[in-house]
């Protein structure tokens, strides 16, 4: 095995698909199906099931995912320190993975606070969902992210940071015009955008929106499942449904007017934000200065 076939396997693993990985690690999809040939050839058992474009693992797939993240986990923890004692025993980058919609005025302010306590350290910013902030801290792309919910995976550390306040978002023209209401049940009989639940998963936020639904005493809620926030707030705008968001990810809409937001008094909800690290993974010198920025600019409830 060589640790270009490993980074190819986990690649396609994560995104689902030959030609996505091959656009994101910018190679050829001929050269990304022939990774996989060696490596699946070296160990000889089938690491996909390919149906079209989509490939899912099998469970030799499987057995490989963690070792293969852990691999390439330790080999850029080498390169970090390397780095880093060569800087004279200071980090000189952190490598930090967001959630997008958490990159919002609170995070902006805690970066440049950050800057500039430490001005020769540089920080390396990508934005992903949840799912994926994990992969790239798991795999040791980045050092730390910020997501939602604590993840329970046990090579993880989630430490909590707050919790952003969830509001009910409507389009600009439905008839509830009120922008607070003492409960749902103005809402009954609406269809509702929320995500699938994950896999094992009881406290997930495609979980989240049907306890909210039923401790309200909406009975059987339409509930459709869109796998992406930005297609949410798109059909929620086109009257498609009604969703449950957290004020960051709808803050232009509402700018704009193309969406609206109502405060729900007897919800007492929030979507949790944690920040996650691996656990006994490198961390350099600028991870704990960094979670110490962080608590000071989110402290207790979030309401960005």
């Amino acid at each position: 095995m060589t640790l270009d076939e490993l980074e190819t396997f986990l690649c396609i693993a994560r995104v689902g698909g030959f030609t996505e990985a091959s656009r994101r690690l910018n190679r050829s999809q001929p050269a990304i199906s022939r990774r996989v040939h060696e490596l699946e050839r070296s160990l000889g058992a089938a690491l996909f099931e390919r149906a079209g474009r989509q490939v899912a693992l099998t469970e030799a797939g499987r057995a490989l995912l963690p070792h293969a993240e852990a691999v390439l986990a330790s080999v850029r923890d080498a390169e970090r320190a390397v780095r880093d004692a060569s800087a004279g025993g200071a980090a000189r980058t952190l490598s930090l993975a967001i959630v997008g919609t958490l990159a919002d005025s609170h995070i902006v302010d805690a970066l440049r606070t950050f800057e500039s306590r430490f001005p020769q350290a540089g920080v390396e910013l990508r934005t992903a969902t949840s799912r994926e902030v994990s992969a790239l801290v798991r795999g040791g792309e980045a050092t730390m992210g910020l997501r939602y919910f604590p993840d329970p995976d046990p090579r993880l550390e989630s430490i909590p940071l707050g919790a952003e306040r969830l509001l009910v978002v409507l389009p600009a023209s439905h008839p509830v015009t009120a922008g607070r209401l003492p409960d749902l049940r103005a809402f009954q009989g609406e269809r509702w955008l929320s995500f699938p639940p994950e896999r094992g998963r009881s406290d997930s936020y495609g979980h989240l929106l049907e306890r909210l639904l039923a401790a309200s005493g909406l009975a059987e809620p339409s509930i459709t499942r869109i796998d992406s926030l930005t297609a949410q707030r798109r059909l929620v705008e086109a009257g498609f449904g009604l969703a449950l968001m957290p004020t960051s990810s709808v803050r232009e809409e509402l700018r704009l007017g193309s969406l609206r937001a109502i405060e729900i008094e007897s919800l007492d909800a929030g979507l949790p934000v944690v920040a996650v690290l691996r656990r006994r993974g490198y961390r350099g010198t600028l991870a704990e200065p960094f979670l110490s920025v962080l608590r000071d600019h989110t402290p207790g409830l979030l309401t960005w």
